[in-house]
């Protein structure tokens, strides 16, 4: 059954309602031409499955009522990308959509010493909105039940100084390490993605310092939003692999 997702105040728990507007009632309405009566499948994006039936369509608007809700367990690995803005904004979101569809937890927007793009406030805040929509979109054709958390731009000295996470890796070019020398299952992750020209090598140096570990992804050498989807890929490759665990 496909996902649909109810932004906050839009589902009141307590009376048992939900209501749907903007793209997900066109989505059940237009194109899936639900009709009253027919139930469907939403989630709060925080990780509780709802069974909703219809109960009212309006001129914009679709009405229901909860019929059950269940939570869904969260993976015991998660996995945040910090990567530098990008030159090219169309490169920057598909890494987005990508890694969303992949299961990343949480993206970090970062400005390193050798980031181009630099936007100001209100830029940024319109940027924030697309992008939250791009994942958002991303999580409903995936049918992910959590959705990833996006926050405004940080520099590469407040990121590094983060807190929270079990393993904190910075790809590198340079690195001996190889991924497969890297466990990259079970707690909170944390990748340092470069942008164009990578990292600086005081960058590299600071990072290490702050506890990351530099490991490589090959010889070949990775666009940023190439290395930051092949990251989020290949945890959950890893998890596929010995626990046959998806993330939702």
């Amino acid at each position: 059954m496909e996902l649909f997702y109810a932004l906050p105040g839009q589902i009141d728990r307590k009376a048992g309602l939900v209501m749907l507007d903007g793209d997900e009632f066109h989505h059940l309405v237009r194109v899936l031409r639900k009709k009253r009566n027919e139930c469907i499948a939403v989630t709060d994006g925080t990780g509780t499955h709802f069974d909703v039936c219809i109960t009212a369509i309006e001129k914009s608007v679709l009405n229901g009522t909860i019929t059950a809700e269940r939570p869904v367990a969260r993976s015991a690995t998660t996995v945040t990308v910090a990567l530098s803005l990008l030159k090219a904004p169309p490169r920057f979101e598909l890494f987005l959509e990508k890694a969303t569809e992949l299961g990343v937890s949480a993206v970090i927007p970062m400005i390193t010493a050798r980031t181009v793009a630099q936007p100001s406030g209100d830029r940024i805040a319109k940027r924030l909105i697309r992008w939250k929509t791009i994942m958002l979109s991303a999580a409903r054709q995936s049918g992910r039940y959590y959705l990833p958390d996006i926050i405004e731009p940080l520099p590469f000295g407040k990121v590094i100084g983060l807190s929270g996470y079990d393993r904190k890796l910075i790809p590198y070019e340079r690195s001996p390490h190889t991924a497969s020398d890297v466990r990259c299952t079970g707690g909170n992750l944390l990748f340092l993605i470069g942008g164009e020209g990578g990292f600086t090598a005081e960058e590299v140096l600071q990072a290490r310092d702050a506890g990351f570990t530099e490991i490589s992804f090959g010889r070949s050498v990775l666009r940023a939003e190439t290395a930051g989807i092949f990251a989020v890929s290949m945890v959950r490759a890893r998890l596929l692999e010995q626990t046959a665990e998806e993330w939702l």
